[in-house]
């Protein structure tokens, strides 16, 4: 009879518990979290918590905030494009408090403005930004002026036209692609890579690309075949990444040392330990099997995933470092931190997966 009654109030718990969950609009990210497990806790799906709050990829962070309940992002934009009252609607739509998780990629996509135009309008001197800050999402005051805003919107796409031939050199913003940059320069991607020496479709945030051959402004309407521009290419790393990536490779030819973890010499945990706090993303200092446990497994690997690999001085998960593209990982190994390639037969026999942290 007892049993019978246990079974009755765990019932009730659920049924309340899912309830709870049914009503919840918002998740604030805990450590151990996945898109899985909170897709699963909310009845919903990864791709659709994906799509509610604009992610690219499954990367998510302790602190964020996601929306889980699709009435919530779709009365959000409501107020904005009522017609009704334009004083107070014009405010709403001309600021953006910037929240946790929030890129200027992001923030410009979903305004429908570009990253160069949150620069100009905000002061911005770089991609950072953080939770609680004010942004200009909008032109204000140019935008209001006059009673048919489409006659304006001309204007801003005729002006770099015309000092595209001037300009002969780019900062790559956060959004960018090498089809992007060439369209807006009106030349081409087999230009840019040639006029900038690279190797691949691979642009960083920062980076500072020739826009210009300065000898042959019309070779672009020869060679600008339509399959190139719809060819796949790499897309711009985040700067988070950016700064992973960056802070690795300048630490190669730092030597070996075991339980090492500052530059004076770093064992392969103890370098991943150091990249990812000195790039601002706190992780414990763990062994390669501590960090394994807290990772999860992908099919198709981005810049500055895990690699794993097992079987090396040990049975089982032994050694560890970050995927820097074009199939090459940099770790420390006893050789001091240096990028490998990851078809070379010791590494390949050995290698286990791509992870990212939780």
């Amino acid at each position: 009879m007892r049993k019978k009654l246990v079974g009755a109030a765990s019932a009730v718990i659920i049924a309340t518990s899912f309830a709870g969950v049914a009503s919840a609009s918002t998740h604030e990210v805990q450590s151990g979290d996945s898109l899985w497990k909170i897709a699963t806790k909310y009845q919903t799906s990864v791709a659709q918590l994906k799509s509610l709050n604009n992610l690219s990829s499954d990367l998510i962070y302790p602190k964020q905030v996601l929306f889980v309940n699709q009435s919530t992002t779709e009365n959000k934009p409501d107020p904005a494009p009522v017609q009704n009252s334009q004083q107070s609607a014009t405010p709403a739509a001309n600021t953006y408090t910037v929240v946790s998780g929030d890129n200027l990629s992001k923030i410009a996509s979903k305004h429908k403005v570009t990253v160069a135009q949150l620069y100009e309008w905000n002061g911005l001197k770089s991609d950072l930004i953080h939770p609680g800050l004010v942004l200009k999402v909008s032109a204000g005051n140019a935008t209001a002026a006059p009673n048919p805003p489409v006659a304006n919107a001309p204007a801003a796409p005729t002006a770099p036209t015309q000092n595209n031939e001037a300009t002969s050199t780019y900062k790559v913003v956060a959004g960018d692609t090498l089809s992007r940059i060439a369209q807006k320069y009106g030349t081409t991607v087999a230009n840019l890579k040639s006029w900038n020496n690279l190797s691949s479709d691979l642009i960083l945030i920062g980076q500072t690309l020739k826009v210009n051959g300065n000898t042959n402004v019309t070779a672009p309407t020869v060679t600008a075949p339509k399959p190139e521009a719809a060819k796949p290419e790499a897309p711009v790393i985040s700067q988070d990444v950016a700064s992973v990536i960056q802070i690795a490779k300048n630490a190669v030819g730092t030597p070996y040392a075991w339980g090492g973890s500052t530059l004076s010499g770093f064992d392969c945990s103890g370098f991943i330990y150091y990249v990812f706090n000195t790039a601002g993303q706190k992780v414990s200092r763990l062994s390669s099997e501590g960090y394994y446990s807290r990772s999860y497994y992908v099919n198709k690997p981005e810049i500055g995933d895990l690699v794993f690999f097992a079987n090396t001085y040990k049975s089982g998960i032994s050694h560890m470092g970050i995927y820097v593209g074009d199939g090459q990982f940099i770790h420390a190994g006893s050789d001091g931190v240096e990028i490998a390639s990851l078809s070379n037969s010791y590494w390949k026999s050995k290698f286990d997966g791509y992870k990212k942290f939780y």
